[in-house]
């Protein structure tokens, strides 16, 4: 997983495809819980949809130009383009997982 920052956000952001961006923090336990199968996910489906992830310590102003207001935050870009945004603590990796094989062969 690509880790994203102020810097490198709109480079890595804004290409060809789709792009999953996991909001996460130090201080999100759920996001703790969940970054493992994120990773995993990631192994899965590196290949058709590119990973990153943002702690929004430090990348706050950043995080919140993206509208992300609570986390855990899973955010899919097409094409540099917003078009989903899973979020809140009852979010299951399952919703995540089929919201990512949901759009296998569709970024390409």
């Amino acid at each position: 997983m690509i880790e994203l920052n102020k810097e490198n956000f709109d480079a890595e952001v804004n290409v060809d495809g789709v792009v999953l961006v996991d909001f996460w923090s130090e201080n999100c336990g759920r996001c703790i819980e969940l970054m493992p199968d994120v990773m995993e996910l990631a192994e899965k489906y590196g290949s058709e949809i590119k990973f990153c992830k943002l702690n929004i310590q430090g990348n706050r102003r950043l995080a919140m130009a993206q509208k992300v207001m609570g986390l855990p935050s899973f955010v899919f870009y097409k094409n540099g383009e917003k078009i989903e945004h899973l979020s809140g603590e009852e979010l299951e990796m399952e919703d995540v997982a089929q919201r990512v094989e949901s759009y296998i062969g569709v970024g390409a």
